[in-house]
């Protein structure tokens, strides 16, 4: 069999994730962010105040990329880290003003990117599409 990068779900999805973060990219680059801490923030702004350790396992990346992340978005005014009120070994980390007031253009940007990337599709298809991934990574 021969392989097709045109047949390869992990091709695609990769190409399409790069194409995603390049256009997410420059919507919200004007609001100071990048498309690294976007996901971070996507947490932390449903929880806020969660572990590094909960960052890393609910992004499933690596603790040294979550480490580096955390440290740009705290040089960058986002983030603070405080220790646990019941358990001083632990940090908890929490959205800075600068970042709360971020979560309407910035998810907004985001909306926009997914309306726009997505008009090609059908309002059936594009409902079919996200299921599909909801499932993939469900199965993960």
């Amino acid at each position: 069999m021969t392989f097709s990068k045109d047949q390869s779900a992990g091709y695609l999805i990769n190409h399409l994730a790069r194409v995603f973060a390049r256009r997410l990219s420059a919507r919200i680059k004007p609001l100071g962010l990048t498309p690294g801490t976007f996901p971070a923030l996507l947490e932390l702004w449903e929880k806020d105040g969660l572990t590094q350790k909960q960052l890393v396992e609910r992004l499933d990346i690596e603790q040294a990329t979550m480490a580096n992340t955390l440290a740009r978005m705290e040089r960058d005014g986002l983030i603070r880290r405080q220790k646990d009120d019941s358990d001083g070994r632990i940090q908890r980390i929490w959205l800075t003003d600068r970042a709360h007031a971020l979560h309407a253009p910035a998810t907004a940007a985001a909306t926009g990117e997914n309306q726009a990337a997505l008009a090609p599709l059908s309002e059936a298809e594009r409902a079919q599409f996200l299921a599909l991934m909801r499932k993939i990574l469900a199965a993960r």
